[in-house]
């Protein structure tokens, strides 16, 4: 069976694109002609050069059966807005019919936990749970829900399409990196002297990869499934760090004030002088909410895995020191 796979130079699509061909599968992968190719290097993966909004997309996925779309612009900077609803949600509106017009016949949309919201005051949600548009923090959250909804809308006109909805993953080939492998570098590179207090919940990179194969064979059209594992407070997994690595973990928490202002500061009033600004204002408002989930659907229908956290931390680690993001501690 021959898949087309978008977002395989990234973190959730490499793994993805590993697993599909140690199952057999024949791979296409859209690329940008800009992107970073290291992820792909040497596995034998037919690429197409595009972009998601491209108007020859059915041609490129001609002789597919299945596809899994990964690729998103994830950006927390207010000043990328636009870029975030032309990639996001246009792009998937554009992905989506062109699978259509190919005679695809399943897709597999990787949206993401931003999509669904929090729960109040740090309560766990699941699926049936759905914050409001108005109430999901900066625009990259809410470009993820009004992408799921274009995904949802077409399932419910037939279109066979699977949403999952990935948690925070941890784990090896984090290239750009993501958001919680910056955590990581960060601890590794002993630049965090403070924590913030709040939480998220983690999964190997690996199970996140699993999930999406999962969903194919397994998945209910027009469903949606968390893939996450383990709820933590940010303390609890800078503490495992510190295990794994023998490095001081941050003793002290940061009242939310503080990074608050800093990055307004950053963001409003130094970055429009020229000053590439280093804290997202977004991304301290989202810390200031636990964002903790419940797999148990995924776990019970698809048969998700919950791997050890430690082994995907170490795994991240010793990935990050080989290819010299940080120098060996």
């Amino acid at each position: 069976m021959q898949v087309f796979v978008t977002g395989g130079t990234g973190f959730i699509g490499a793994h993805l694109v590993r697993l599909l061909l140690q199952e057999g599968y024949t791979v296409k992968a859209l690329v940008r002609p800009s992107s970073n190719l290291q992820n792909l290097q040497g596995l034998e993966v037919e690429i197409v050069k595009g972009d998601l909004n491209d108007g020859d997309l059915a041609e490129k996925m001609q002789g597919c059966q299945y596809l899994f779309h990964v690729a998103a612009h994830y950006s927390l900077w207010q000043t990328d807005q636009e870029l975030l609803y032309r990639h996001n949600v246009q792009g998937t509106r554009n992905v989506l019919a062109a699978a259509q017009q190919a005679g695809i016949e399943r897709t597999v949309y990787t949206s993401s936990v931003a999509a669904i919201g929090v729960g109040e005051s740090g309560k766990v949600v699941d699926e049936t749970h759905q914050s409001p548009l108005e109430k999901l923090v900066g625009h990259y959250k809410k470009s993820k829900f009004l992408a799921e909804q274009v995904a949802m809308q077409a399932a419910s006109t037939g279109q066979e399409i699977v949403v999952v909805n990935p948690s925070s993953p941890i784990g090896p080939l984090d290239i750009k990196p993501t958001p919680t492998g910056d955590i990581i570098l960060r601890f590794l590179r002993q630049q965090m002297p403070f924590y913030m207090d709040t939480g998220l919940n983690f999964i190997d990179v690996r199970d996140v990869a699993k999930g999406h194969l999962l969903a194919l064979t397994q998945g209910k059209s027009g469903d949606r499934y968390i893939l996450a594992h383990q709820n933590l407070t940010l303390k609890q997994l800078l503490e495992q760090l510190a295990q794994i690595t023998g490095l001081k973990a941050p003793q002290k928490a940061v009242p939310a004030w503080l990074p608050l202002t800093a990055a307004w500061i950053d963001e409003k009033i130094l970055a429009p002088f020229g000053k590439s600004p280093s804290v997202p204002l977004d991304g301290v408002r989202m810390a200031q909410q636990p964002m903790y989930y419940d797999a148990s659907k995924a776990v019970r229908e698809l048969g998700l895995p919950q791997s050890s956290l430690t082994t995907a931390l170490k795994d991240a680690v010793d990935w990050f020191v080989s290819k010299g993001y940080v120098k060996q501690f």
